[in-house]
C-alpha cells in the first residue's frame, strides 16, 4: 500500500513539474508555466538571477529578492511580467536603468558617469601611499641632518677639560645634601 502512494505521488510530482518551473523570492513563489519545461526553468532561473542581481531603489544595500520594501515588491512583480513575456536578460535590465537609473545595478557599467566608482578607490590608495612616502622621507631627512649636525662640532663648540671638571664639580655640589637640607640643626 505505501508503495503504491509512493509511485503515486512521484508520478504527480513528475506530472506537474514536467511544463511548470517556480521561482521563490521572498517567500513568494513565481510560477513559469506557459512554455515547455525547459523553457520555463529557464526563465525561473533568469527571474532569480535578476532578483538577487537589480539593487532596491528604496533600501541602501538589499537586492529586489532580499527587500521587502513597497517598489521592491512592485519591480519583482515588474520583472515576472517581462521574463514571462520573454524578454531578454539586457532588455529587462535596460527597462530598469532607463526607470530607476544606475543605483539600481550591483555592478554598474563603466562610463564617464561611473569612472569614480571604478577607479575612486585606487586613486584614493595611491595618494594615501604617496602622503605616507613623503612624511616617512621628511622624517628620516630630519633625522639624518640631527646626526649630521652633532657629528659636525668645531673645535670652538667643544668644552674644554676644565669645563668638563667645573661642570662635574657643581653636579656634584648639587647632589650632595647639605646639613640644612637633611634636617640637622645645631
Amino acid at each position: 500500500m505505501m508503495t503504491l502512494f509512493k509511485r503515486f505521488s512521484a508520478a504527480l510530482i513528475f506530472m506537474v513539474g514536467v511544463s511548470q518551473a517556480n521561482a521563490i523570492v521572498d517567500g513568494h513563489e513565481y510560477q513559469f508555466n506557459e512554455g515547455s519545461r525547459t523553457e520555463n526553468e529557464s526563465r525561473a532561473e533568469l527571474f532569480q538571477q535578476l532578483a538577487e542581481e537589480l539593487r532596491c531603489p528604496k533600501c541602501q544595500n538589499q537586492n529586489l529578492a532580499d527587500s521587502n520594501a513597497m517598489i521592491a515588491g512592485d519591480l519583482r512583480r515588474e520583472l515576472y511580467s517581462q521574463v514571462k513575456q520573454g524578454k531578454s536578460e539586457q532588455d529587462i535590465i535596460d527597462f530598469m536603468v532607463d526607470r530607476y537609473g544606475e543605483f539600481v545595478l550591483y555592478r554598474p557599467a563603466m562610463n564617464e558617469k561611473t569612472m569614480v566608482l571604478w577607479y575612486g578607490p585606487i586613486a584614493l590608495l595611491l595618494l594615501a601611499l604617496v602622503i605616507y612616502a613623503a612624511v616617512v622621507y621628511k622624517q628620516r631627512r630630519k633625522e639624518r641632518k640631527a646626526v649630521t649636525a652633532s657629528a659636525d662640532v668645531t673645535d670652538e663648540e667643544r668644552i674644554s677639560d676644565e669645563e668638563e671638571q667645573r661642570i662635574a664639580q657643581l653636579l656634584q655640589k648639587v647632589d650632595t645634601p647639605s646639613d640644612k637640607a637633611e634636617g640637622k640643626e645645631s
